[in-house]
């Protein structure tokens, strides 16, 4: 078997596997929290947040990791221009959100458990009242800084020769016009989703900083049982957060410094765009699990459905004694 065979398979299983966690995981996040609003009527920030993120990350995964995994069983035209640029532009204002909306889950998160001597404490009402406006504003961010992906999208190449300044996913090519175009947008991709890391990460060092505060204070009065418990699911929650953004700073840490990489060549090999995506979708596939794993709704509702399978399945066992 040779080498480039290897990564044909390689690819083609990788991707698969990321689908198959990510497309059913996210659904059901969706489903739970509809579930949650239908019959609650009411959903909290966080909650609101994570609906949107699993949204986002549906997204990404029908076009991208989708498409990649097509390609790399040998499907290679299955888009013409237009569904091209749609897919990338789909794709990268959901990469775009998925940046925005971690970085707001993990403000907000700080926000909530931060103690009333702290400047966010002034946030913790406009937040939740404004919620709808700063979601929808991030929206039209995301949509902003992908749109240069239909302008410049293809499905086919003249005379069959990549150009400079090429981006080759094998399914489609992003051509830039000259280089100044090619550095100028790439860059510009790069250090937007640079401030947003920054800023969640700074979010998730300071919310630990609080919670080892609490810790602190809680073994001092030597009371942790009784003091602990009225905090226990902010802290839960917190938790759940900071994980989710040292996986997103792990994944898409990568992800940027091979961007920046690819800014310094003129064709960009559709391996190295291959890894980059990899590492990129990745995040979709693993941040549902995390959510159903430490959200109490989410994990409710799947333990519900365990509960109504269990008795049909009693019942199907009783009758063949």
């Amino acid at each position: 078997m040779s080498i480039s065979m290897m990564v044909t398979i390689l690819k083609a299983s990788c991707f698969l596997i990321l689908t198959v966690i990510s497309i059913p995981s996210n659904l059901f996040i969706c489903c739970a929290f509809l579930h949650t609003r239908l019959i609650e009527a009411k959903l909290t920030p966080a909650d609101v947040i994570l609906c949107h993120l699993a949204l986002v990350n549906l997204a990404s995964t029908f076009t991208r990791s989708f498409s990649q995994m097509l390609t790399a069983f040998g499907y290679w035209s299955i888009y013409d221009d237009f569904g091209c640029k749609m897919v990338l532009f789909f794709f990268r204002m959901s990469k775009t959100l998925s940046i925005k909306l971690t970085c707001l889950l993990s403000t907000y998160q700080a926000v909530l458990i931060a103690p009333a001597t702290s400047i966010l404490d002034s946030l913790k009402l406009k937040i939740p009242k404004y919620l709808q406006h700063i979601i929808f504003s991030l929206y039209v961010f995301s949509f902003v800084f992908s749109v240069h992906l239909i302008l410049y999208s293809s499905s086919t190449l003249i005379n069959n020769t990549i150009p400079l300044y090429t981006f080759n996913y094998e399914y489609c090519y992003v051509t830039y016009p000259n280089y100044t175009f090619f550095i100028s947008i790439g860059l510009s991709l790069f250090f937007r989703d640079f401030a947003f890391i920054l800023l969640m990460a700074v979010m998730s060092c300071y919310i630990l900083v609080l919670l080892y505060q609490h810790g602190t204070k809680v073994k001092s009065l030597r009371s942790s049982d009784h003091g602990s418990s009225g905090s226990r699911p902010e802290a839960k929650a917190s938790h759940a957060v900071v994980t989710l953004v040292v996986l997103y700073t792990l994944f898409f840490g990568v992800d940027n410094v091979i961007w920046l990489y690819s800014l310094t060549t003129v064709r960009v090999a559709p391996l190295i765009s291959d890894v980059r995506i990899f590492f990129s979708v990745l995040y979709v596939s693993v941040c549902p699990v995390v959510v159903i794993a430490t959200n109490p709704k989410v994990r409710g509702k799947l333990n519900v459905s365990k509960l109504k399978r269990l008795p049909s399945s009693t019942d199907t066992s009783s009758s063949t004694v």
